[in-house]
């Protein structure tokens, strides 16, 4: 069982609450975590942006994620969502059965 982290970010809390109940409702991810009031700086159509956004963690399966990254995309407001997976080297057992019992 290979246990992922997914790491996003959305434009408002709303946006990130809609995304992160789908995956869950969809069984895409065990559980998601939204993070509010994160200020970030990017390059966006040639300009520095200095914008808010909210971050979320998604806890799901390598199986699970090319659907869990299709339905972010269905979902989302951006043209080009932040959308990355990080494989979990370990950590507590029954929590990782846990994730990946939920999103069979």
């Amino acid at each position: 069982m290979d246990i992922n982290f997914v790491y996003m970010t959305a434009g408002s809390k709303e946006e990130a609450r809609k995304i992160g109940k789908e995956l869950v409702m969809a069984r895409l991810a065990a559980c998601v975590n939204i993070l509010d009031h994160m200020n970030s700086f990017y390059w966006w159509d040639g300009e520095i942006q200095d914008d808010t956004e909210v971050v979320m963690i998604a806890k799901t399966t390598a199986a699970r994620l090319p659907d869990l990254v299709e339905k972010v995309k269905s979902l989302h407001s951006y043209d080009c969502p932040c959308v990355v997976s990080l494989p979990v080297a370990g950590g507590h057992q029954p929590f990782l059965d846990w994730v990946a019992g939920e999103v069979k």
